[in-house]
């Protein structure tokens, strides 16, 4: 079964109506069913991620990217540009891109107030996704969400690259072994300090790209009425276009843009599920230039049948260092960095753990190399596997950090609801 073009914009326009439109055509549809087919992509959002997971795509082989969607002029030019592909076509309107047969993937990388109806009319459309963290904003969607790609065929990875570290399976092998003996403590964290004058999450267009465009020429390349889409309806802002992580109307700060990474790195280690309970404080200490979510974030979680409690801290104000260090009884597994730049570990032994078959950290050659994450999401649309970071662990991942942010905004402790799935 395929939907024409008039059939998906007419289906995916349909808002209130996605879902069903997602379980009456999904199951249906079956892209890149041929291992030896070249797999066509389309890339939605060409900003900062999103131009680095173009360029993981056509890094792939058997791979094309062969359309790209962005409300801004320059980063279609660019998609186009890096699509290394003289045949690929640029749309305005993602749905345009969904609409085209050419494309069996898509990569959604935009600000993250799209990812729902994103995600929803691409099942709808039958496309394969690879969906960039956070998950969603709101545990209403992220349901909705979950609840679209279990009905479906579709293969769906979201962007936690951390699992694709070759040191983080051998961590994970070594910690089921239970050779650090019962794991009752946690430790992550996110910092960095950047000058004065280049505040975090203020770049303009990419990480490390300061100098501000000319602002008209900015309003005139946006199709804004497209990027606000589900949020709020309002006159242009230069701001919020550049930096939308600071606004809650298009993210969740600190909770969905890195916290997740961290705690989604551990659930990945210790596959724990959700946490039962959370407290969470969070304040902007230092980056006082209109921006709504906190550049400081220190949240504690509790899992109680397990006696484990996993903590994060951060700030975008200091110099510190927190690698993800998983503590036992018997023995601290340490690893070199934060999540998605871990590379090894070692282990450091209690005194009383005289093992001596205790590996001393991460042996090299010893676990076969792991795919990098975009590769680990074409392998499965080949296969019609299930990748490491399934529909599945995007629900755990989004239950996870939204515990913090309603924590933090709440000032109170929080627990998860398993029976309803709800936060309380």
């Amino acid at each position: 079964m395929s939907l024409n073009r008039r059939q998906f914009l007419r289906a995916a326009g349909q808002t209130a109506t996605t879902l069903a439109a997602a379980s009456a055509f999904a199951p249906a549809i079956v892209s890149a069913e041929s291992p030896a087919k070249t797999i066509g992509v389309g890339c939605i959002g060409i900003g900062t991620r999103g131009g680095d997971l173009l360029k993981a795509v056509t890094a792939a082989p058997n791979v094309k990217v062969v359309a790209v969607s962005d409300v801004y002029g320059p980063h279609r030019q660019k998609g186009l540009d890096w699509s290394q592909n003289p045949e690929a076509k640029a749309y305005e309107d993602y749905r345009d891109l969904l609409a085209d047969p050419r494309v069996d993937a898509v990569v959604i990388a935009t600000p993250d107030h799209w990812h729902c109806q994103m995600v929803l009319d691409a099942v709808a459309a039958g496309k394969d996704i690879y969906c960039e963290k956070g998950f969603s904003r709101t545990l209403e969607e992220a349901r909705r969400m979950r609840d679209a790609l279990r009905k479906s065929k579709v293969v769906f990875q979201l962007g936690h690259q951390a699992r694709q570290a070759t040191c983080a399976l051998q961590a994970k092998e070594i910690i089921a072994s239970g050779l650090l003996g019962p794991i009752t403590l946690v430790r992550t964290g996110r910092f960095k300090s950047t000058p004065p004058d280049r505040p975090n999450w203020r770049w303009y267009g990419y990480y490390n790209q300061w100098e501000r465009p000319d602002p008209e020429r900015v309003r005139q390349s946006v199709n804004w009425e497209l990027w606000l889409g589900p949020a709020a309806k309002i006159p242009w802002n230069e701001r919020h276009f550049w930096h939308w992580r600071c606004y809650y109307a298009y993210g969740t700060g600190y909770a969905g843009d890195l916290l997740s990474h961290e705690m989604d790195f551990v659930q990945y280690l210790l596959g724990h599920g959700i946490p039962d309970t959370c407290v969470c404080a969070g304040q902007v200490a230092l980056l006082r230039d209109d921006r709504e979510v906190p550049d400081t974030w220190i949240a504690t979680y509790q899992f109680e049948k397990l006696g484990r409690t996993v903590t994060f801290e951060g700030s975008m104000n200091a110099t510190d260092n927190q690698p993800v260090t998983i503590c036992g009884r018997d023995a601290t597994l340490r690893f070199d960095a934060i999540a998605h730049d871990v590379s090894t570990f070692e282990i450091v032994p209690a005194g009383h753990n005289r093992n001596p078959s205790l590996p001393k950290g991460f042996v090299r050659n010893q676990t076969p190399p792991q795919p990098n994450h975009v590769v680990d999401w074409l392998d499965c649309i080949r296969s019609r596997g299930t990748p490491k970071c399934s529909t599945e662990e995007a629900f755990i991942e989004t239950a996870t950090f939204l515990m913090s942010l309603k924590a933090q905004q709440e000032r109170r402790m929080v627990r998860w609801d398993a029976a309803r799935e709800e936060i309380t």
